[in-house]
C-alpha cells in the first residue's frame, strides 16, 4: 500500500512539473509572436516619408507676393518721384519703380499697359481726353518751373540775364545768332559791354518730352507770329538745327549736361536740374513786362492767379490748364510753370494693384507734399484735394 501511494505521488510531481514547463513555454511563445506595447514605443514602425502626427497638424502659409507699382514718363518729374518712391517704401513697404524716359515714351508705355501709371508734364490733349474719357484719371502731383539756363563764361556770376519769349523764339529759330545781338542788349542794357559776340548754341531735347511741350507751348502763346503751332509738341523739328547751332540732349539730365559742358550755350530744363547742378538761370520777362526768376514766390504768384480756373475732378478735361498757367497775369508771376501729372486708369483687374495705387496717391498728395526736392513746389491744398478724389474713384474692374 505504501509503495502504491509513493508511486502516485511521484507521478503527480512529474505531471505538475510538466504542466509548469508547458506554461512557461507557452508564455514565451506568446511574447515572441505578440510584442508588448513597450517594444512598439521604442521601435519605430512608421516610414520616414510619412508625416508624423505633429507634422500633419502644423499648417504652413506662403507669403503673399509683394506688389510693385511701375511707372514711366516725364524726366521733369523724375527727381521728385525717385524721392517719393524711396520714402513711400519706408513707410508702406510698397515698392514703386519709375523710369525717366520722357513724357511721350511714358504715355506710350501706359496706354500699352506696360506700366501702371505714367508721369507727364502736359495733361492729355482734348483729342486724347475724349478718346479715354471716363477711363483715365489725370492727377496733378507737383508744381514745377521750366528754367532757362545758360553757359556764358564772360558773364559775371552775379549778373542777371533777362530774356523774353520773343527772343527765345528767335534764338531757337536760329534768327538770333550772337549773344550780343541788339534784341538781347535791348532787354539787358547794363550788359552791353559784357555780352560777347559768340555764337549761341541752342540745346533742346532729343527725345519725346513734356518739358519741350511746355516750353514750345509757351513760345507759341507769347510769340505766335514767330513760333507757330506746327512747332509745338513733344518732339519738334527745331529750325536752329538747320543752321547748325542746335544740339539735342536726352532727358532733362542730358540737356543739363550739354549746357554745363558747352560754352555759350542755352537750354531749357526743369528748375530742379538747374538748382542741383548750379547752372546760371535767366530771368524771363512776364506778361507785366517784369523780369522774374523762378522762385517759390514767383511760382506761387502764378498759381494764385490760375487756381480758380482748374477742373474739379481727375476725370475732367485738363487740356486747357497748361495754356492758362503759361504767361499768367501778375507782376510777380514767373511765366513758364506747369503741373506735373500722373495718369492712372480708373479700373485695374488686380485688387492688390488698386489698393497699392490708392495708398501711393493718398500719400504723395498728403505727407509726400512735405518732402519736396529743391526746385519743386508743393501743390496748393485746393489742388491736392482735387487729386485725392481719385482715391475714391479707383476700383477693381
Amino acid at each position: 500500500m505504501k509503495r502504491h501511494v509513493g508511486a502516485i505521488s511521484k507521478t503527480t510531481v512529474i505531471l505538475v512539473l510538466s504542466l509548469v514547463v508547458v506554461a512557461i513555454l507557452g508564455v514565451l511563445f506568446y511574447n515572441f509572436v505578440n510584442p508588448s506595447p513597450q517594444s512598439t514605443a521604442t521601435t519605430p514602425t512608421t516610414p520616414l516619408s510619412t508625416p508624423t502626427t505633429t507634422t500633419s497638424t502644423t499648417t504652413t502659409t506662403t507669403p503673399r507676393p509683394q506688389v510693385i507699382l511701375s511707372g514711366a514718363g516725364a524726366s521733369f518729374l523724375a527727381p521728385q518721384m525717385f524721392e517719393w518712391a524711396r520714402l513711400f517704401k519706408d513707410v508702406s513697404g510698397i515698392k514703386v519703380e519709375y523710369q525717366s524716359v520722357g513724357s511721350g515714351a511714358g504715355r506710350d508705355m501706359f496706354f500699352n499697359k506696360v506700366v501702371h501709371f505714367a508721369g507727364s508734364d502736359p495733361p492729355l490733349s482734348k483729342e486724347l481726353y475724349n478718346k479715354y474719357k471716363g477711363e483715365v484719371m489725370q492727377i496733378p502731383v507737383v508744381v514745377g518751373a521750366v528754367a532757362i539756363v545758360y553757359n556764358i563764361p564772360d558773364l559775371p556770376r552775379e549778373a542777371t540775364l533777362c530774356l523774353s519769349g520773343e527772343v527765345l523764339a528767335l534764338i531757337y529759330k536760329g534768327e538770333i545768332k550772337y549773344w550780343n545781338d541788339d534784341r538781347i542788349i535791348a532787354i539787358n542794357p547794363e550788359l552791353k559791354n559784357v555780352l560777347p559776340r559768340e555764337e549761341i548754341i541752342a540745346v533742346h531735347r532729343s527725345d519725346s518730352s513734356g518739358t519741350t511741350s511746355v516750353f514750345t507751348t509757351y513760345l507759341n502763346k507769347v510769340a505766335p507770329s514767330m513760333w507757330s503751332r506746327e512747332l509745338v509738341g513733344f518732339t519738334v523739328d527745331w529750325p536752329v538745327d538747320r543752321v547748325g547751332r542746335g544740339v539735342g540732349g536726352k532727358g532733362n539730365e542730358g540737356v543739363t549736361q550739354v549746357v554745363k559742358t558747352t560754352p555759350y550755350s542755352i537750354g531749357y530744363v526743369e528748375l530742379s536740374y538747374a538748382v542741383t547742378q548750379n547752372l546760371p538761370i535767366a530771368a524771363i520777362r512776364n506778361s507785366e513786362g517784369v523780369c522774374v526768376k523762378p522762385t517759390v514766390e514767383t511760382v506761387q504768384s502764378t498759381l494764385v492767379n490760375t487756381a480758380r480756373q482748374l477742373p474739379q475732378s481727375p476725370l475732367d478735361d485738363w487740356s486747357d490748364v497748361l495754356y492758362t498757367m503759361l504767361n499768367a497775369e501778375g507782376r510777380n508771376s514767373y511765366p513758364i510753370i506747369s503741373f506735373s501729372y500722373i495718369f492712372v486708369y480708373r479700373k485695374y483687374p488686380d485688387a492688390q494693384v488698386v489698393q497699392a495705387l490708392k495708398e501711393f496717391i493718398k500719400w504723395i498728395l498728403t505727407d509726400g507734399q512735405k518732402h519736396m526736392v529743391p526746385g519743386y513746389l508743393p501743390l496748393p491744398r485746393e489742388v491736392a484735394e482735387i487729386g485725392l478724389k481719385a482715391v475714391e474713384l479707383l476700383e477693381v474692374g
